[in-house]
């Protein structure tokens, strides 16, 4: 194996840019050049290829975002379009191929391998972290990290102000975002996806809480929990207690950006050094996962279609702390 190749696809997430920089460390003290592949998939399928070498990657652990960008391929989906990137990447000499992505990418990355029998090892990132197969996906923890501190500074206007404070946190169909970011800033209700919520409970909640003066609330939930997240829960609060002021955040794409934490620069290097090497051991259609404080090789064959379940002590404690919802 003389080249192998990089994609950054999907959502960007804080990590990215430290794992490429382990990639190419990794590869150029084997003889191996790496060629990043701009754009994800699309520029797969469109031959938009840079050549990373340590001068490009040197100084970039710090930063967020992707030096060879991301995006989302429509035309991946489709067999004549993986077959033109295929083709683009045997012209360019490319013996293998690292993708860094989350359940959509890795899941194209799979059918990819299996199309044309085209060695493949994925890492996984997402702020959701709901990729199946490892604890921890790249981007999770700095994410985390931005919502506490946004929140610490809501907190400040809530008790200056007497106010209900709806933060409305990213992560799809997961809760992992919310149920981190709820218990470290103790919040008074956690909404996630998985468990149903008892509107009841907690207006129940809300009104005892006045009651007793404690006026000023943070209310954490996960997009998608509820019909219109944040806003569709302000309209509940308001109808019932029209008295009370609340008022909603939607956090939003700020939880994207920013220098990823030491963790996150951490994981990054310990997951793109152990895939480089099984892909230069020959290692074919698995992504590397951190499990139990351990690498492991999970097929990307279950990756694609299992996600990631929530974790169930942090539930409990949730329970016992505020209320989750």
């Amino acid at each position: 194996m003389n080249n192998i190749g990089v994609i950054t696809s999907g959502g960007d997430v804080p990590g990215l840019n430290a794992a490429l920089h382990a990639i190419v460390l990794t590869s150029s003290k084997r003889n191996i050049k790496v060629i990043g592949i701009n754009d994800g998939y699309d520029g797969l399928i469109d031959g938009h290829f840079i050549e990373l070498d340590f001068q490009k990657v040197r100084d970039i652990m710090d930063e967020g975002g992707t030096i060879i960008r991301t995006s989302r391929s429509k035309r991946f989906h489709e067999s004549k379009w993986r077959k033109k990137g295929f083709e683009n990447l045997k012209r360019a000499d490319i013996n293998g191929l690292l993708v860094i992505g989350g359940n959509g990418s890795l899941k194209g990355a799979e059918i990819f391998c299996r199309q044309f029998d085209f060695p493949v090892i994925g890492i996984p990132k997402t702020i959701d972290n709901d990729v199946y197969g490892t604890d921890y996906s790249l981007g999770f923890d700095t994410a985390v990290n931005t919502i506490i501190e946004a929140i610490d500074k809501i907190k400040d206007t809530a008790d200056s102000t007497s106010r209900i404070f709806i933060v409305e946190v990213m992560g799809r169909k997961a809760g992992f975002l919310a149920l981190h970011s709820g218990i470290a800033i103790a919040a008074n209700a956690i909404i996630i996806p998985e468990v149903k919520p008892d509107t009841e409970k907690l207006l129940a909640s809300i009104e005892h809480n006045w009651r007793i003066g404690n006026r000023a609330m943070i209310i954490v939930i996960t997009e998608n929990s509820i019909p219109e997240g944040g806003l569709g829960l302000k309209k509940i609060i308001d109808s019932k207690f029209p008295e009370f002021e609340s008022r909603v955040t939607i956090l939003g794409h700020i939880q994207r950006g920013g220098s990823p934490s030491a963790f996150d620069r951490t994981l990054a290097s310990l997951l793109a050094y152990h895939a480089t090497l099984a892909l230069l051991k020959g290692r074919k259609n698995v992504m590397v996962g951190f499990l139990n404080g351990k690498i492991k090789f999970i097929p990307l064959a279950d990756v694609g279609w299992k996600t990631h379940e929530t974790d169930t002590l942090l539930m409990k404690i949730a329970n016992e702390f505020s209320l989750l919802m």
